[in-house]
Parts: structure tokens; sequence; C-alpha cells
């Protein structure tokens, strides 16, 4: 079947993106699900900076390749031996698709399956190679297993979780890597126990999901850091009790917590953050990063900050989750009125504006996109 996608053929650190425009939708073939897959017509697919760090070069993918990652929809195929979804399921996309089967899958950390890093690398599917081809009959590679931007996407029946119906794709499209990743380092991978201070560094949408996870896990004070005074506002409104520059914000953070912040949640890429960060916890504070920096970025912090004063850093990917799990109990605390994610919603987009969601990405002005692939938002 043939489904219109966004394409990148390659990386672009020209800026405004909406001039060199680097991505660009292309009508593709896409193949039918084989064993284990099944065809879902995307509704809707949040921009994340993970897409911008493939388009920039920060993270290096195969190309070409049909982006996006993060995306919910409706199931419209299944091929031979799906018995988790049925056609007419809804379902968010999670761009880890676990094998099951591996170390990391037993021991609970599925985020860390060896078989679908393997697979995500190459630009493939779990379930074999890239079902994509463009109209010279070159193959597409797929990003992260999902390739949400676009009309249609065959993905492998672990890439999904089935959600009620009754969830609106806008907000459903957000718990697939922002929810799971910002508010999984707080929940999962810090283990936040109620009343302990936490400071958040970087407020995009996986920063302000963990802020959201703070918040529902009963964290005192939850703090906010972050250059832009908009992103700071949205924080407060979102349920941080504080909100700083980081110019202020370790003296800030110490001076507030009587010495320093039992939790803080590095959601930027920095390593300079990383430090700041290591720097505004406590004795015996964790540090939980989540950003994803450039491969050639080195950390150089005090070396005695760990045998000597008991902190700890923790990396987190994909927020330790683990989807079939987390996603659903995560809708609830949405349905309770915990994680208002709906207000991190900055702009509804066509497909074809794809260059002009990557200039208000890149500006540090966006939050979470939202790119309406196949007219399912306006009905």
């Amino acid at each position: 079947m043939k489904t219109r996608a966004v394409v990148l053929r390659g990386t672009s650190t020209a800026r405004p993106y909406t001039g060199s425009r680097p991505a660009e939708v292309e009508e593709l073939d896409l193949g039918a699900p084989r064993e284990g897959e099944v065809l879902v017509r995307i509704a809707a697919a949040s921009l994340c900076h993970s897409d911008l760090s493939v388009v920039n070069g920060d993270r290096v993918r195969p190309l070409p390749m049909a982006l996006g990652h993060e995306a919910v929809g409706v199931v419209e195929e299944t091929g031979p031996g799906v018995g988790r979804v049925a056609p007419g399921d809804h379902v968010a996309l999670v761009f880890v698709p676990s094998c099951g089967f591996c170390r990391h899958c037993a021991e609970g950390r599925p985020a860390l399956c060896g078989q679908a890093a393997a697979a995500n690398g190459s630009g493939a599917l779990l379930h074999g190679p890239s079902l994509l081809t463009d109209a010279a009959g070159e193959r597409v590679h797929h990003q992260l297993g999902v390739s949400a931007f676009s009309e249609y996407a065959v993905v492998a029946q672990e890439s999904m979780v089935p959600i009620p119906r009754d969830v609106p794709f806008s907000v459903a499209s957000m718990f697939g890597c922002a929810v799971l990743t910002g508010a999984g380092a707080v929940i999962n991978t810090a283990a936040l126990r109620p009343g302990q201070a936490t400071v958040v560094y970087g407020l995009g949408g996986v920063g302000l999901s963990a802020v959201l996870g703070a918040r529902a896990a009963g964290a005192y004070p939850v703090i906010a850091v972050d250059p832009v005074p908009e992103k700071r506002a949205l924080a407060l409104r979102l349920g941080a009790t504080h909100a700083y520059d980081p110019a202020d914000a370790t003296e800030a953070v110490r001076e507030l917590t009587s010495g320093g912040a039992e939790l803080a949640v590095e959601a930027v890429g920095s390593p300079k953050v990383m430090a700041a960060c290591l720097a505004a916890v406590a004795r015996g504070g964790r540090v939980v990063s989540v950003g994803l920096p450039a491969p050639d970025r080195v950390l150089e912090v005090p070396a005695l900050a760990f045998a000597g004063e008991g902190k700890s850093l923790l990396g987190s990917y994909m927020g330790d989750a683990v989807p079939r799990r987390d996603i659903p109990r995560f809708l609830d605390l949405w349905r309770a009125g915990l994680m208002p994610v709906e207000e991190m919603h900055t702009g509804t987009l066509p497909l074809t504006d794809i260059n002009e969601a990557l200039e208000e990405l890149a500006s540090g002005r966006a939050i979470r996109q939202v790119l309406d692939t196949s007219g399912m938002l306006g009905g």
C-alpha cells in the first residue's frame, strides 16, 4: 500500500529548518504486516527532541529514514500470530519493542532489550527488515521501530500498548515517550518517596513530565529549572512549587532545601547540566540523567562526590518503564487530574509543516507539537 511519510535523507544543522528543509513528505510503499506485526493508521504523532537530534546528526541513524517515534493510532490489520491487539483497537506506540526473552527483559527492564536495540540501531523492525521503499525502490529505514510521521505504519506488536478509546489522540500521543521517560525517571528509576525534595533541570516534554511524575508521587518541594520564563511558568501550573533560571538555581535549591535536594532530574542532555544537578543534591542525593547528549560529550565532576558524599548518578532510558504496565497507570493518573499532559500541547500541524515544527522545537519555544498525520484529529 501507499503512505505519505516524512523522510530524512541527510542531516542538517543549518538554521532555520524552514529554509534548509531537511525533512520532506514523500509517498512510500509500505509492505503488509508479517508474522507478529500490525498495520496501524496513525492518528497523532508528537514531535520530540530525539527527532531533532536525528535531523541535526547528534543521534546517528541510517538514512534515508522515515521519522517519528511517539504516536497513537488505530489498528487496521494484524499479521499472523498477533494476539495482543485486534482491528479497531486504539494503541500507543512505544519506541523500544522488547523481545521478552533477553536478560534485560527477563529482569523486568525491557527498555534495555538488546534485540530491540539492535533492530532500532539498524533501522529495521523487531521481526524483520524495513518494509518501506521509495519511488526509486530504495529501502527507507524505520525510526525506532515506529516511523510515525506517516499516514500508516507497520510495527511489531511488541511496539504497542492498547489504550481506552475515550482518551483523546492528542493526549495519548505523548505517553509513549515523554511521559514514559520523564515520569518513569522519577517513579521507576529514582523510586521517589513522598516528601522528598526534587529538582528538574530542563522543561521540555520530558522534563515537564518529570515534574508531573514528581507531583503525582508526592515530592515536596518540586523545583523546576529552565532559562525560558514561559516554560518555568508552565511548570508552576503543572505542579512545581518553585521555578528558577539556571543561573540562580544551585544556590536557590540548596537554600530552599537546607543543603540540597534528594533528587535531581537532568532532562537537557548536557554534561554541564549533569554537573549542576550533582551540585544541587544533598549528601546521599541522587541524580537521574534522561537527556541524550551528543556522543562525543564528556562529563567531568568531582570524584569525591560519590564515595565521599554518598551521591549517585543514575542513567534512565525510557524511564526504566514497562510500557504495558506504566502507560495504563499513567493514563489513570491523567484521568484523575494528576498528570494534565494536555497543558504541554503547543500546537497541531499537518505533516507538510514538519520543518516549521522542527524550527519551533529547535528555538526552545515549543514543548510538544502534535502532527495530524491522517486527518483523524479533526473528526
